[in-house]
């Protein structure tokens, strides 16, 4: 069964372009120009994924008025938004409505089209037990790269692709300091320094709703980041 990939984009040239990149690797897609066309399609037929621009047409912040709407249809609907706009604001706006990932457009394809597939690999796996191989433990932290889930204390932590990927960036290397540049390139995402900073803090947010303790992922100043094993009790 093919997938379904829905791409809202108001450039024709670009929508196109994307269309046809994903087309190619077996996807069935379906391209609409604004908002309204996008969302009479989405109350017929919800896709399988959905990529969206966040200005379109006339509307400036359409594309996360759309992201909203299609949330309140699925939870688990993967929604990429990919946009020119990367300015730490709209990333900001973009996650905390329920985008799973956030790319500039200047994002190569073969990294979109690598993106896409790990959102898909995310929601084939998910009822399916972990294998012990695709594990990562350190200390509360489990990481399972196969379906790209966190767990702090067997409690699971929502991220999204590219917090998952930041995760496990900094809690595979315990200690070792990761530069702002690196975090980019291993979680796979374009944006800019102060990006980083916005994701780092909503990763740090969604460990603390679980454990209002958690205090693994260390500032360093001028540096970037690491992960530290060692929680507050023992400072």
């Amino acid at each position: 069964m093919s997938r379904r990939i829905a791409i809202v984009e108001d450039e024709a040239a670009i929508r196109e372009n994307y269309a046809d990149v994903l087309r190619k690797q077996g996807y069935e897609v379906q391209t609409y120009a604004n908002r309204k066309d996008a969302m009479s399609a989405f109350d017929m037929r919800l896709p399988n994924l959905a990529i969206i621009d966040i200005g379109l047409e006339n509307e400036i912040d359409g594309g996360f008025a759309l992201c909203q709407a299609l949330r309140s249809l699925s939870d688990t609907l993967p929604i990429i938004f990919l946009t020119a706009r990367d300015n730490d604001f709209d990333t900001v706006s973009g996650l905390r409505m329920g985008a799973d990932d956030y790319l500039t457009k200047d994002i190569s394809l073969p990294h979109l089209t690598a993106r896409i597939a790990a959102l898909f690999r995310r929601l084939a796996v998910i009822d399916q037990p972990p294998s012990p191989e695709n594990l990562l433990h350190r200390g509360k932290l489990t990481l399972d790269i196969s379906r790209l889930t966190v767990k702090w204390e067997e409690i699971p932590v929502p991220l999204t692709v590219t917090e998952f990927w930041m995760v496990h960036a900094l809690a595979k290397y315990p200690g070792h300091v990761k530069s702002r540049q690196v975090l980019m390139q291993e979680s796979k995402i374009f944006v800019d320094g102060s990006t980083i900073t916005s994701h780092i803090k909503r990763i740090r947010r969604k460990f603390m709703q679980v454990d209002f303790t958690f205090d693994c992922i260390e500032t360093v100043y001028g540096m970037g980041y690491r992960w530290s094993l060692e929680t507050a009790s023992q400072h």
